[in-house]
Parts: C-alpha cells; structure tokens; sequence
C-alpha cells in the first residue's frame, strides 16, 4: 500500500507584523491542540484542515489577540502586498529597488492591477499606504533615541532630514524634533516608578 499523506491546509492570518505575532499563533495553536507545520508571518501551515468547531475556535482566539482569518483570493493579496510594504521598509537592500518592482517582483501581477484592488478594498493607495508604513517606523527609531534624524532618514529611504520632516508634518501634524521630546516627557525613569 503506497504511503499516502494528507495535504496540508494553509491559514492565512491578516494583522501578523512580527515575530511576536507567530509566537502568539503557535501558542494558540498548541493551546487548542491542532497540529501545525510551522507559522510564518500571515500564515500557518496545518497539519490537516480544522473541523468546523475547531476552525471557528481558531477564528475566535486569533480575533481575541487582534488577528483574523483571510479567506478569498483577493483578500490574500491585500495581506501579501501589506507584508511586502512591511518588508520593503525593512530592508535596507530593496531601497536602490521601486516598491511597485519590489511588489511585482514577488506577487505576478500588473502593478496596476495590484494598486487598483488594493485601492478598491483598502480604501486607501499603496503608496499612501507605505506613507503610512514608513512614518511609523520612523516613529518607532525615534523613540527608541539610538539614532539621529540624519540615520533615521537614510534608514527608512528619505531622500534627506527635510524631506522626513516635511512627511512627518504632513501624517502627524508634528514636527520629528516636537514628537521625540513629547515621547521624552512622557517616559519615566526607572527609578521614578
């Protein structure tokens, strides 16, 4: 008798940006007891597909930490075009590459045809989208004070200090300079606590 083995059945999971977010996902998976391949940001490999109690346990775990099963195709590009912005911030490698390459690079499609159903169902564009993207990241550089605006700029691919500033403005409404001493104020020392 041939060794026959049941397909995988693959979840894919909107709201999953870091490393923290698998953990979660595993953590619940291992709590309900279903067995799983691996989970990788926006996706968990299952060993075989949930019954219907099972899949409506996971739906309600994942919904109670913030994330949500996709299901649809146009939905999983949404979700693989989101991790590919989140990525392309990431990487200080793609920068010399456009962001509509780097999207087309990785999901076949027209670029056009990508921007217009991420448009469509985003509400948003994915350049407004990736604005968005960047300035918190930004935010999060700030915040952590290792680096100057001059680092943070050439690390989240602006052109120069003025132009993060003037996008800064533009999303916030305050100046990069004015949100790192607000964060300041707000911060205790340790031993204030």
């Amino acid at each position: 008798m041939p060794n026959w083995k049941m397909p995988a059945y693959k979840l894919h999971i909107k709201n999953m940006v870091c490393q923290r977010c698998v953990m979660t996902v595993e953590n619940i998976l291992q709590t309900l007891d279903i067995p799983y391949n691996h989970v990788i940001l926006g996706e968990a490999e299952l060993q075989n597909k949930p019954g219907n109690n099972d899949a409506a346990e996971i739906e309600k775990q994942l919904k109670l930490v913030g994330f949500e099963v996709i299901e649809g195709r146009a939905n999983m590009i949404i979700e693989n075009i989101r991790k590919l912005v989140r990525e392309y911030i990431q990487s200080s490698d793609e920068k010399n590459q456009k962001l509509s390459s780097f999207i087309t690079t990785h999901i076949p499609y027209e670029y056009s045809y990508l921007s217009d159903l991420f448009s469509s169902l985003e509400g948003t564009t994915i350049e407004q989208y990736f604005i968005l993207q960047r300035i918190e990241k930004v935010k999060e550089l700030i915040v952590y004070d290792h680096l100057t605006l001059t680092e943070i700029a050439y690390q989240t691919g602006f052109s120069s200090v003025h132009h993060l500033s003037a996008q800064f403005k533009k999303v916030t409404g305050l100046t990069p300079s004015f949100f790192k001493k607000i964060g300041a104020e707000k911060r205790k020392s340790i031993d204030k606590l």
